[in-house]
């Protein structure tokens, strides 16, 4: 798995663990608030209904003791009687006396309509009342009690009307109520700070004030008074599970009125604004604390698996890098022993001619200097080729290096040599940054010059025409380094850890075996030294060997 594969990985453990963690909080949360807000929510409805019972009998009660009373007096009265003034207003302040107030005036009209007598802070005396609508009902009833409506005074009230009778004809008796106390009594129903009560008649008109929305008494009100039938009634108005507005209503006045008692539930039902700072606090440092747990230990429990896989992977590529080594070994093994055998002999009629050339008669010879060099060419290409053999064979068995002191830029300098040719008629241009303070170092120069060698005839494959190599050397504390870079089309970032492998190669068919980087790779592990690579698509390739100063005895065992 890459390292993206790991990040989502890592996610998806974190959001897995803290969804098992806070999911069945919440939903006990949700569900313990929930049940709870449902039984408070009862208990509410309870209250409603027990408000609007005990506040609506209140109000009947009043309205029906105070048509009780105008109805005894009116039918225990003549006209005559009741239309002289004094008589009328000693009736007026005896009934506010026994009732404790309740009404603001009170009159007597005869079956024309017209205002006989009147006691009260109106100037309605000798007006006529004949196309009122409540004269006419209660002509037809005999006790009437009026919607709010304005009236000659031109303020909005009601009144209770009783009509009677004697030998001078059918008159009425009318009493105002007190708007002001019948108030009272209607907001007896209100509690907190968003509770209202207030009345309506049948065509939704408000006959009390309510308490907000800014509506007056005569306006329409938006509640529906059909949706309200027989006792008390609820209706909810509900915007969410846990908020809105619930009604509570029961007729009133022979079913003629509608007290409405209005409740709004955010103002009852607990709430998250009523949580102290310190228990928010509390929650939010416990949320963190889980999120942080699960964080640390879901990152510390896949840098393990990270990190067991990383080890995991080095492991399978040493085995199958040892594998490689090994068939390359048993490969490399076979070739050397088939290529010394010719070697073999080769090198022994060399030093056979070598002896015939010691011979008088062949000295005297005129070509015998031809002779001579020829036979060096052939010996010194035998012991090359010796020397190649026995690098193969390293591959199938520890090979001892052949230590001796060696001075690395010499051997580059010499390597360099068998590039100037072909490096030439490709526009290749070599340059040279050698550390000559440097020191010798005990290797092989033999081994040595392999190593270069591969490395230099892969740059010069690697940018094929015009461009730079630049070789360098430079010495450290412990440690000689190499550095031979190239200009070349560089090394793909998925091809970087193959390079080594053996039979591994990018170059065409036939031009290249794949097996001089993984020769090198092993003659340098084998030096005591390491191989690195820096390289990128387009960016040139860098290659640097790090030798040590001193041998190890790992070098030398």
């Amino acid at each position: 798995m890459n390292k993206p594969g790991y990040q989502v990985f890592r996610q998806k453990i974190v959001f897995t663990t803290l969804l098992i963690s806070f999911v069945p909080l919440a939903l006990l949360g949700y569900t313990l608030y929930y049940g709870f807000a449902r039984a408070f929510f009862q208990r509410v409805e309870q209250d409603l209904v027990s408000r609007v019972a005990t506040c609506s009998q209140s109000l009947d009660l009043f309205l029906e003791e105070r048509k009780v009373i105008l109805s005894a007096i009116a039918q225990s009265g003549t006209l005559a009687f009741y239309r002289e003034p004094v008589h009328l207003r000693a009736l007026f302040e005896t009934i506010n006396a026994q009732t404790g107030g309740g009404l603001v005036d009170i009159g007597v009209i005869n079956n024309q309509g017209d205002h006989l007598a009147y006691v009260g802070p109106y100037n309605l005396e000798g007006l006529n009342y004949r196309d009122q609508v409540w004269f006419n009902l209660v002509m037809v009833k005999g006790i009437y009690v009026s919607d709010v409506y304005m009236g000659f005074r031109q303020i909005p009230h009601f009144v209770i009307a009783v009509k009677a009778s004697d030998p001078a004809g059918d008159w009425v008796l009318r009493a105002t109520i007190d708007p002001e106390i019948f108030a009272r009594l209607v907001t007896t129903a209100q509690t907190g700070r968003t509770g209202d009560a207030f009345i309506i008649n049948r065509q939704g008109v408000y006959q009390s004030r309510p308490r907000f929305h800014k509506k007056e008494i005569l306006t329409i009100c938006e509640i529906d008074p059909a949706r309200f039938g027989a006792g008390t009634t609820m209706v909810k108005n509900m915007e969410k599970p846990d908020h809105g507005v619930v009604y509570a209503g029961r007729w009133i006045n022979k079913n003629n009125w509608l007290f409405i008692v209005r409740q709004d539930l955010d103002e009852n039902i607990p709430s998250l604004s009523g949580i102290s700072p310190q228990e928010i606090a509390m929650f939010f440092i416990a949320a963190l604390a889980i999120v942080l747990t699960t964080v640390v230990t879901t990152g510390m429990s896949v840098n393990k698996l990270q990190e067991r896989e990383r080890q995991l992977k080095e492991l399978n590529a040493q085995l199958i890098q040892a594998d490689k080594m090994a068939a390359l070994g048993k490969m490399a093994a076979g070739v050397a022993h088939e290529i010394n055998n010719p070697l073999g002999i080769i090198a022994a009629k060399a030093g056979w001619m070598r002896d015939l050339l010691e011979d008088e008669a062949f000295r005297n010879s005129e070509n015998f200097k031809e002779y001579d060099q020829a036979l060096e060419k052939i010996e010194e290409h035998v012991e090359r080729a010796a020397k190649v053999t026995h690098n193969m064979l390293g591959f199938a068995r520890s090979m001892e290096p052949v230590m001796e002191r060696v001075d690395v830029n010499q051997v580059l300098k010499k390597t360099l040599e068998f590039l100037d040719y072909h490096a030439g008629i490709n526009d290749i241009r070599i340059e040279t940054r050698f550390d000559e303070s440097i020191p010798e170092i005990m290797s092989d120069q033999s081994q040595l010059q392999q190593v270069f060698l591969n490395i230099l005839n892969n740059a010069v494959d690697a940018i094929e025409r015009q461009g730079t190599i630049t070789v360098e050397t430079l010495a450290k504390t412990d440690t000689l380094v190499i550095h031979i870079t190239d200009t070349g089309r560089g090394i793909p970032e998925t091809l970087k850890k193959k390079i080594f492998d053996p039979f591994f190669t990018t170059k065409a068919v036939n031009k290249g075996t794949g097996l001089g980087l993984s020769i090198t790779y092993t003659i340098v592990e084998r030096l005591g030294g390491t191989i690195q690579v820096e390289s990128g698509q387009g960016r040139g390739t860098c290659f640097t060997v790090v030798l040590p100063l001193t041998v190890s005895k790992k070098t030398i065992a």
